[in-house]
């Protein structure tokens, strides 16, 4: 049991530079990109470290990979794939036709 805690606390040791030496590499990335492209492109300002780094956390909450074991693009569509095929016709049919009823509703809502 002693062994177990100890290797617990090795790890977490071990974790929390590298998360650090990643997070510093990537807000530099970010910045460096950041400070070369947009501000001639886009006419933006330019970024310091901490601002980059707070724009990685926010895309990161914006557009996902912070979810544990909730999959890429690919395997959502695998699985997605494999419950359509698991339907059987009345459950396809009932499918389209409430997909069918949200994005009418929806389309109707964006042309006004």
């Amino acid at each position: 049991m002693r062994n177990r805690k100890y290797s617990k606390a090795k790890k977490f040791i071990f974790f929390l530079p590298v998360v650090a030496l990643i997070a510093t590499i990537l807000g530099y990335i970010i910045m460096s990109l950041w400070n070369c492209i947009l501000p001639e492109v886009a006419h933006t300002g330019r970024l310091n470290f901490w601002q980059a780094l707070g724009l990685l956390v926010l895309c990161r909450l914006l557009f996902g990979n912070f979810n544990k074991g909730g999959g890429g693009f690919r395997e959502k569509a695998v699985k997605m794939r494999s419950k359509w095929q698991s339907m059987n016709e009345e459950e396809r049919a009932q499918f389209k036709e409430e997909y069918k009823n949200r994005c009418s509703s929806w389309r109707s809502r964006n042309k006004e």
